[in-house]
């Protein structure tokens, strides 16, 4: 059922306002959806999100909302086999990689740095799923990590760059 977006909004009021991060609850798929439109609206200088997170957190749905706030029309599904997308057909360009596969460190630090240079080409958003598979450190990057909370959905917390 959807939900009308005062009902959604009210949902992703921060549960946690601290100067370092702020956490949500997300209570089903259209308040991660809604979630990543957010994080577009608000972070003007998100250029790395990190999304980290067990398998079924809402790591791919979130980056749904992200597609969709940049009117993106292709559907958006985990690159778990292809590694990555590239999405260009919307207000800005949108690479999504997914390092699920990758167990070797330098594989995936290798894949995000290519990725990487890409995406400061394009001007575009670049999207990490699974980034512990690097031992990188990206400072600039804003990390978003989703866990489980009994009974009351998926906890979004969002920690900022350490620029």
């Amino acid at each position: 059922m959807k939900k009308n977006p005062s009902e959604v909004d009210a949902a992703l009021n921060p549960l946690l306002g601290q100067s370092t991060f702020k956490a949500w609850i997300l209570k089903d798929l259209e308040s991660s959806h809604a979630l990543g439109r957010k994080l577009v609206q608000e972070i003007d200088c998100l250029k790395i999100l990190l999304l980290k997170g067990p398998l079924g957190a809402g790591k791919t749905s979130v980056v749904q909302g992200i597609a969709s706030e940049l009117k993106i029309k292709e559907p958006i599904t985990s690159p778990t086999f292809a590694l990555s997308q590239h999405y260009q057909d919307g207000t800005r360009y949108l690479i999504h990689l997914d390092l699920y596969r990758l167990e070797d460190t330098d594989s995936a630090n290798e894949m995000f740095l290519q990725e990487e240079e890409q995406a400061k080409d394009l001007n575009a958003l670049l999207t990490v799923e699974w980034p512990e598979r690097m031992n990188l450190n990206i400072p600039e990057a804003w990390q978003l990590k989703l866990s489980y909370e009994k009974h009351r959905g998926r906890k979004a917390q969002l920690i900022p760059p350490r620029t």
